[in-house]
């Protein structure tokens, strides 16, 4: 079954599918472009879409080719627009492995006070240990207040940050699932960590990765976009406790290793294309 809600990203937000197609247009008059993913993710897609635009080069995961890097001033580097909280780590450190499910919807997504504290329910009811980021402008319009008596229920088992360095979460051992938007970068970081995802898209490219997630990569399972606590307890329960959970995660894990693999010196796919890509960009600098 394909949902339309899959497609449509740019067609229910940013003013319709023609940003959608302008993007295109203008890519058509570039002299390469460079996409952070590896070709064994995207492979169908990247074939078709190489007979419609400039030479490709895939080159992600970017966080593994960047830890290939020996330059320190690279973690000064960053495009955050909220300050890193690293006070979660003491915490995590103390947890069972894959026993927590971190919660992030990004640093643009907005929802409403309804669906935030739905959410809020689901993760209590369901009785599984979590971090939740939770930005003060999450909510559309008002502050990011959650009820008293969700806090005092989860206060021994939850952790609420406003915003924190979600690639390292991931990598820890404590993490178990990831709920999220399902943003590019949100879902490139899982995949290369091997986090299993429960995506609740809100715009432009999300629901299509959304999709990539829950059909072709089997490592996810969607929200209704009218959420409601008893699905969040239901899935939160299946992905840290049920079979399904183990399915995808081992999936997940999987694809880690196909992401490392492209990535990999001297011969990963990934590795390679960068390396073609700094030589094309230099050439063109001496011309």
């Amino acid at each position: 079954m394909v949902k339309r809600c899959w497609y449509t990203g740019y067609s229910k937000h940013q003013g319709g599918p023609h940003i959608h197609l302008l993007w295109i247009e203008r890519n058509k008059k570039a002299t390469f472009i460079a996409v952070n993913t590896f070709d064994e993710l995207e492979q169908e897609a990247l074939e078709v879409l190489r007979t419609m635009l400039p030479p490709m080069y895939t080159i992600g995961p970017l966080q593994h080719l960047l830890e290939q890097v020996d330059d320190d001033g690279l973690k000064s580097i960053g495009s955050n627009l909220w300050k890193e909280d690293r006070g979660c780590f003491e915490w995590l450190d103390t947890k069972p492995p894959r026993s927590v499910i971190f919660v992030n919807f990004g640093s643009v997504t907005v929802i409403s006070s309804h669906h935030l504290v739905e959410f809020a329910w689901g993760l209590t009811n369901s009785n599984q240990t979590f971090v939740w980021v939770v930005r003060p402008d999450l909510v559309s319009g008002e502050s990011a207040i959650l009820p008293m008596e969700f806090v005092a229920a989860t206060e021994e088992r939850g952790l609420m940050m406003e915003w924190v360095p979600q690639e390292e979460i991931l990598k820890h051992e404590a993490v178990g699932a990831f709920l999220t938007h399902s943003g590019w970068n949100s879902t490139m970081e899982s995949l290369a960590a091997g986090v299993p995802v429960i995506c609740w898209p809100f715009f432009a490219e999300q629901q299509t990765n959304c999709r990539y997630c829950c059909t072709e990569w089997g490592i996810g399972k969607e929200i209704d976009s009218d959420v409601k606590r008893d699905e969040v307890e239901s899935l939160v329960r299946e992905f840290m406790e049920g079979e399904g959970g183990k399915e995808m995660r081992s999936r997940a894990l999987d694809w880690k290793k196909k992401a490392r693999d492209a990535s990999a010196y001297p011969s990963g796919s990934s590795y390679l294309n960068l390396k073609k890509l700094l030589d094309k960009l230099l050439l063109a600098s001496r011309k």
